[in-house]
């Protein structure tokens, strides 16, 4: 049988991994989001969908149930469908290192300047628990720990095998992804 072709995100926040995602969404690739599973938990404990909620519970979860615990979560569901995949919110080395061994595996880490993705979040509107450009790194040092059960984003960053500097405009991002296929 031959291995499914899996695309791993990695990058800072606001960096543009959703854009990257939806590049591979149209070129025929299942969407899954480590962090979607993270939120629909939060969901089934009746807590706010929050980013401080969202890293407790991963930490939560990776400290109870092994530092790969999501990567398994998703690739139970990768399983179940045909065809290339990308999953996103991948935060932690032995998440990397699982999905290394499911096959043909390739991780893309995305990142952009600090003031360029504080100004993408900004725009979200979502919960980021953070309301200035301070406060916004402070959270992002929260995602660099040392600490095995806790994000990594730092050592995920190093571990990519494409690094994607997004700091231009949509057309220049795609023209990026294209080099990659």
């Amino acid at each position: 049988m031959e291995s499914k072709r899996i695309v791993g995100l990695t990058g800072t926040n606001g960096a543009g991994k959703g854009e990257v995602a939806k590049y591979f969404i149209k070129k025929g690739y299942r969407y899954f989001s480590l962090s979607d599973l993270l939120r629909e938990e939060l969901q089934r404990r009746g807590k706010e969908i929050t980013r401080d909620n969202l890293i407790r519970l991963g930490n939560e979860l990776r400290l109870h149930s092994g530092p790969d615990i999501l990567a398994k979560m998703v690739m139970a569901r990768v399983r179940e469908i045909d065809g290339p995949v990308i999953i996103d919110s991948i935060r932690n080395p032995a998440e990397i290192n699982y999905l290394r061994q499911q096959g043909h595996f390739l991780l893309i880490a995305v990142d952009a300047p600090v003031e360029i993705r504080f100004a993408r979040v900004k725009s979200r509107g979502r919960d980021e628990s953070a309301e200035s450009l301070e406060e916004f790194i402070a959270k992002e040092r929260e995602e660099m720990s040392e600490a095995s059960e806790a994000q990594q984003l730092q050592k995920c960053l190093a571990m990519a095998d494409i690094k994607i500097w997004n700091d231009g405009s949509l057309e220049e991002l795609y023209a990026q992804l294209e080099k990659i296929e």
